[in-house]
């Protein structure tokens, strides 16, 4: 039984990422990084709009004040649409002209923690960050080589954030006012790819994406592998529950180093028998 199906759109995403769903505007919506654009798509009507952006976009988060925020490659902005309109940069690395922002969330506090890494992918100048309500950033943890999920666990307690390029997901403490006792909690082999963006479910459980390994896996708690989802696409990007019920799956990819495909960079809706958890909006 296929599990999944592709959403037809006349666009592939060079490389896919940032999936969030809003109730407030009935649409899922997702990022192209390298386009760079942002998209929406509609679920009562199936709609897809497209807007373009100016710089690299890694990830977006709803904004209580109404519009989207937004992390672009030199910080993070307001975004309102209808028509476009995108507000002043907060950039936490000034001093890091290189990096750019690649992956993020706004909590249940109404903070965003985000991550960001180096463009060309050669140095681990890649940190994580926590930006406060109020609009304060506070370094979480340094080192990285590419940041990809975060995920946090629906009691509050854990936050999850990977390293890609050294196929690790960590697992931290999580509070109100920050993370702490980071460990390393689940590892990726060569066969598996490398852990990409993550979400949880209703059940407490890790989903996650793998780059280079065609699939998602879903996480027990304690970390062992519970089951997994192939897919046609090699490079899972990002996954994000959907719909009234957040009973409706969806997944992105990229086509980026890949030769021309029909999977390769597509959206695609999984069918994956749990319900989600409501995502987070940021507060400043």
């Amino acid at each position: 039984m296929t599990l999944w199906r592709k959403i037809e759109r006349d666009v592939r995403d060079t490389l896919g990422e940032g999936a969030l769903w809003s109730a407030r505007d009935g649409a899922f919506y997702w990022v192209d990084i390298l386009a760079p654009a942002l998209n929406r798509l509609h679920l009562a009507s199936g709609a897809i709009d497209r807007w373009d952006m100016p710089a690299p976009l890694g990830w977006v988060a709803e904004r209580a004040s109404g519009g989207l925020v937004g992390g672009f490659r030199d910080g993070v902005a307001p975004i309102a649409l209808d028509p476009l309109a995108i507000g002043a940069r907060s950039d936490p690395e000034p001093h890091l002209p290189g990096n750019r922002m690649n992956d993020g969330k706004a909590d249940r506090h109404g903070a965003i923690w985000c991550g960001t890494m180096d463009m060309a992918e050669e140095q681990a100048s890649g940190s994580l960050y926590r930006l406060s309500p109020a609009g304060a950033w506070q370094v979480i943890d340094t080192g990285y080589t590419v940041t990809n999920g975060p995920a946090f666990s629906p009691c509050g307690g854990w936050l999850y954030h990977t390293d890609t390029g050294r196929r690790v997901i960590y697992r931290f403490a999580l509070d109100e006012g920050g993370a702490r006792d980071r460990e390393a909690f689940i590892r990726f082999s060569e066969e598996e790819g490398y852990p990409d963006g993550m979400t949880t479910d209703a059940e407490g459980f890790l989903w996650v994406a793998h780059w280079d390994g065609g699939r998602i896996t879903r996480f027990a708690p304690d970390g062992r592998p519970d089951r997994s989802i192939a897919l046609p696409a090699r490079r899972i990007t990002n996954i994000a529950f959907a719909g009234d019920d957040l009973d409706r799956m969806f997944v992105t990819s990229a086509a980026t180093g890949l030769p021309p495909s029909d999977f390769d960079g597509a959206l695609f809706e999984v069918d994956a028998g749990v319900r989600g958890n409501p995502a987070g909006i940021y507060r400043g």
